[in-house]
Order: structure tokens, then C-alpha cells, then sequence
């Protein structure tokens, strides 16, 4: 990407990824004045400050202070012109829309700082308060992002304008490809019997009767509790809004008045029950003990043995790994072959730093074409299976090439088409659109002209 998309990403990046600041923070000697208009739309001192701390405060500052500013202040401006054409096409911005990245925002917010009362305090304002503050920002964020989406939706880029690309591109300058690994995987989750589920909720039914009877339900929680991350904290899952937790859970939990303690409440976790602590606004804090099912040995055993019968039909090509993934996987990766994908590209393409250890650790000994033995396996929920793993594709770490990595080169190629389009659209409308920029930022060392000298 070329340096303007950078300030503008950086600038959208600090809004939602990081908490703001508070106001109270930026110096009080700085006095808050216009240093910008574009169109309607006028930016503060305070505006560029906030942002300059934010940034200082990530460890993210290259350069000196008043660059860094400069840089911020061209973000601003790009931003700000965006909003100007968005207001200019009537784009229009849902309720819904605001609600649904607020309450993103605000779950990350949360867990950032650790609690809703932590967040709270450190603003010191109710929740209601700082989301009131909150919503006219996201509402032109959002009118920002749609703008420029619309800009550049129609980009698009052919072969030949990739190979063109590629060409033109110094060797120093092509992109480092790590190694990529193409994983699959048949589980076998073993049978939970009734009488294991039972166990369970008569356990669950006796804690509950020892709370009515005095016991505190925080103590057995601690000592009784299943879910290691809320057990030593008696319980306490902290606060959180329906759509965070499971929905059987929430369904019980949100209907719970302060100190009542629910009836056994089955989730794909397992069995709880619940007691309400608080409830503040849309959000409620509770604490629960959580009871997993047992596996007996002989389950176990028995998808241990499934699975090695697979792998040795595999290994004799009595059965295609795709058909074994369809006939006997019980994982939710059968629905795309059994392939693991990687978080955060989508595709079935890992590096070896995307991989779960656990994993990384069998597949590092398979040959390309090569099946596991059964491995058992512990999920962060902590539940035990039996998987295989098959080795589908492995490469080396080498420089960008069009036969091997087209994806790669015509993303970037997109990408830069993609930014001279955004280039040429600002130059046009810097022409057309009203921009004052105050004295003490002229001399800013801008990529864009945008005040005519």
C-alpha cells in the first residue's frame, strides 16, 4: 500500500482497535482551536492529540513528534473528505449498523481494561454515557468506510495485468513466502453414555441443594468447578451481554434475579448451574459451576480403534481421504474436506506459526501424502478425542513466484491498483471540495496538496 492508505488505515486502526483516550489526558496547555475544515466538517487540535497519544502510548511512533502529527493530520483530512462525499451521496447508516459495531467496540473495550466497573471508572461515566459519546463517531465511520468501499469496488485486475505486475517488480522487492503446510483431519469424538451425563446433574443438584441449606456457592465453585478459568474466581464469569456466552447458558442466565440460582442447564460444554451476581443495563455478571461428562476408557478405546482402521484404509487406498473425512469425522472441518483452515486468511494454506503445537508437533514427522497414527487430542474446552492427520501439501520458505503463488502477487497487485484509484479520486477532489488548514500545519510535509499555495 502506498503511504496515503497507511495514514488512513492507521487512523481507522487506532479508532477501533484501541481504547480512546480520555480527554483529561491531553495536556492542558494545549489550547483545542480548528486546525482544519474539509467541506462541513471541521478538525480539532484535540482531535490530532488524542490520536498522537494513542499512538505514543502503542509504541507505534517512527520519527519525530511534529511528523507524526503531520501524518496524523493528513489521515484527518483523508477521512474527513471521505465523510464529505458519503454526506454529499447521502449514504445512509442504520441504527442497527451503529448498534452492532458498538457493541463490538465495547466488548473489546471491555476486554482490554477487564471489567465493565473498570471502564466505567476509568472514563468515569456509565456505559450509556460513553456509547451516547460514542455513536455519532462510529455513525460517520461507518459513512467513511462504505464511501471508500464504493470507490474501489468496482477494481478488478486480470491475468495479464498480474503477470505485467510481477514483471515490473525488482527481485530485491518481491515477497518472502514462508513455508505453507495443507493439514487434514478425521476426529472421533468418543460416546458420553447417559449414566455419565446423570452423574453430572445429580452432582450439580446436591451443590445446589448445599447452597440453600448456606453453603457459598463461590466456595464450591472453587473447589468443584470444571471451567478453569472461572473456578478460582468462585464462578465469576465478569460482565458480558447476550450474544457472549452460549445460548442455552444466556437463556437461563438473563431470566436469574440477583442471588437466584438456576436448575441444571445443559451446553455443548457441558452442565452448569448458575448464580446471578448483578445485573447492570444490558449486561449481567454471574457465576456458574461447570461439570463435564466423563469418557469412560472403553469410549476412548473405541475411537482409537475406528480411527486406526481408517488410517489403514487410507494408507492401502481402499478409501480416498476425502471420503473418510465425509464417512467417519465428526469435526465441523468435514463441511471443507477435513482441511484445517488458517484463522486468519480463510484458506487451507498454514504457516507453521498458525498451527496448534499440539498439531504442528505430529504433522512435522508426516511426509506429503502421509496419514498419523491416532493421536489424543485435548480441547481447550477440555474435552478428549481421538484425531488423525493427513499431510496434504508441504512448501519451502522461497521468493514470491507467479506458478506458485499467483494469489499472493495479484492481491498486491490489487491492492496498489486499488490505491492509485484512491489517489486519483483524492487529487480530483481536493479540487472541488473547500479544505482550510490553519497556519501552524502549512508547512506540514503533506503527500497531498491540499491547499492551493
Amino acid at each position: 500500500m502506498k503511504k496515503t492508505l497507511k495514514i488512513l488505515l492507521l487512523t481507522l486502526l487506532i479508532t477501533v482497535s484501541a481504547l480512546p483516550v480520555r480527554s483529561q489526558v491531553i495536556n492542558d496547555s494545549v489550547v483545542d482551536g480548528v486546525v482544519a475544515v474539509v467541506g462541513a466538517s471541521m478538525i480539532l487540535r484535540s482531535d490530532i492529540e488524542s490520536q498522537y497519544m494513542q499512538f505514543r502510548a502503542q509504541g507505534s511512533i517512527q520519527g519525530g513528534s511534529e511528523k507524526v502529527k503531520c501524518q496524523i493530520l493528513e489521515g484527518l483530512l483523508f477521512q474527513k473528505l471521505l465523510l464529505n462525499q458519503a454526506q454529499v451521496d447521502s449514504v445512509k447508516v442504520t441504527d442497527a449498523q451503529v448498534d452492532a459495531e458498538m457493541d463490538h467496540r465495547m466488548r473489546m473495550f471491555i476486554s482490554q481494561i477487564g471489567s465493565v466497573e473498570k471502564l466505567e471508572e476509568y472514563y468515569q461515566k456509565s456505559i450509556s454515557e460513553i456509547k451516547n459519546e460514542m455513536r455519532e463517531i462510529i455513525r460517520e465511520q461507518i459513512m467513511v468506510g462504505q464511501t471508500q468501499e464504493k470507490i474501489t469496488k468496482d477494481v478488478s485486475i486480470t491475468p495479464s495485468e498480474v503477470k505485467a505486475y510481477f514483471k515490473k517488480l525488482p527481485k530485491d522487492s518481491l515477497p518472502d513466502i514462508a513455508s505453507e503446510i495443507e493439514v487434514g483431519m478425521i476426529m472421533k469424538a468418543p460416546a458420553i453414555g447417559d449414566a455419565e451425563k446423570q452423574a453430572c446433574i445429580d452432582r450439580l443438584k446436591g451443590f445446589k441443594e448445599r447452597i440453600k441449606k448456606g453453603d457459598e456457592f463461590s466456595t464450591l465453585a472453587v473447589l468443584y468447578s470444571e471451567d478453569p478459568g472461572s473456578a478460582k474466581k468462585g464462578g465469576e464469569l465478569g460482565m458480558f451481554k447476550r450474544g457472549d456466552m452460549r445460548v442455552e447458558f444466556e437463556a437461563v442466565a438473563f431470566r436469574l434475579k440477583p442471588g437466584e440460582v438456576s436448575d441444571v442447564v445443559e451446553t455443548e460444554d457441558g452442565f452448569h448451574i448458575i448464580q446471578m451476581i448483578e445485573r447492570k443495563g444490558e449486561y449481567i455478571n454471574v457465576r456458574h459451576i461447570l461439570l463435564q461428562p466423563k469418557v469412560s476408557q472403553a469410549s476412548l478405546a473405541r475411537a482409537k480403534s475406528i480411527l486406526d482402521s481408517v488410517a489403514t484404509m487410507i494408507e492401502q487406498k481402499k478409501m480416498t481421504f476425502a471420503d473418510a473425512v465425509a464417512k467417519y469425522s465428526d469435526d465441523v472441518s468435514k463441511n471443507n474436506g477435513g482441511l484445517i483452515l488458517n484463522p486468519r486468511t480463510g484458506t487451507s494454506k498454514n504457516e507453521a506459526k498458525d498451527l496448534d503445537p499440539k498439531i504442528f508437533f505430529v504433522i512435522d514427522k508426516l511426509k506429503v501424502g502421509e496419514i498419523s497414527a491416532p493421536v489424543l487430542y485435548r480441547t481447550d474446552r477440555n474435552k478428549e478425542e481421538y484425531r488423525i492427520y493427513y499431510l496434504k501439501t508441504r512448501t519451502n520458505p522461497h521468493k514470491a513466484n507467479l506458478q506458485d503463488d499467483y494469489s499472493v502477487i495479484r492481491d498486491i497487485a490489487e491492492n496498489d491498483k486499488k490505491t492509485d484509484v484512491m489517489k486519483e479520486w483524492i487529487r480530483e477532489k481536493i479540487l472541488k471540495t473547500y479544505v482550510m488548514i490553519s497556519e501552524s500545519y502549512r508547512k506540514c510535509p503533506f503527500e497531498r496538496e491540499w491547499v492551493k499555495k
